[in-house]
């Protein structure tokens, strides 16, 4: 097979409706994967009340749309507007030094270890992450009380994610 040959079946698959190709031929072996396209939805500012429409179809840069709405405060615009007021310096975000799964407990009938509002000391656990079977406990570095859970129970998680945000004392 030529690069031509690979050039063209690459056109091809990524023209079709195909997510997952593969082909092994003299002794080249050729493996192709599509990811759907992806939206990103960025915190907007306090000073904002737009909120994005909902669309029936699946999201795309093309058809997302914003439209004005009015709307009362929820808890969940308060608490973020707290989160804006606490200066950046004073808050220490916990990033995941592994891939892995997170878990919030040490099990399923367990307590979460933290949870918004939670006082936590260095060295407290905050999580267990799981890689390749073995259950590491990732601990609070600072003293403070945890601001927000980025992260829910059971989700992937990559090198550098970040999980947490506490405020230090």
């Amino acid at each position: 097979m030529d690069y031509k040959n690979i050039q063209d079946l690459i056109k091809t698959v990524s023209d079709s409706q195909i997510t997952c190709f593969e082909i092994e031929t003299e002794g080249i072996r050729i493996k192709m994967e599509k990811k759907e396209a992806q939206v990103v939805v960025e915190r907007i500012p306090e000073n904002v009340t737009h909120i994005e429409a909902a669309v029936h179809e699946p999201l795309t840069g093309k058809n997302i749309e914003m439209q004005e709405v009015h709307a009362e405060k929820t808890e969940d615009e308060v608490s973020k507007n707290i989160v804006n007021t606490i200066p950046d310096e004073n808050i220490f975000i916990v990033k995941s030094p592994i891939v892995g799964t997170m878990y919030t407990s040490p099990s399923a009938e367990s307590k979460n270890f933290v949870k918004v509002g939670s006082i936590v000391k260095v060295g407290d656990t905050l999580c267990i992450l799981e890689a390749m079977k073995l259950m590491n406990e990732i601990e609070s570095e600072v003293d403070g009380e945890v601001l927000e859970v980025l992260v829910s129970n059971e989700d992937m998680v990559e090198y550098g994610q970040p999980l947490f945000k506490i405020i230090k004392n």
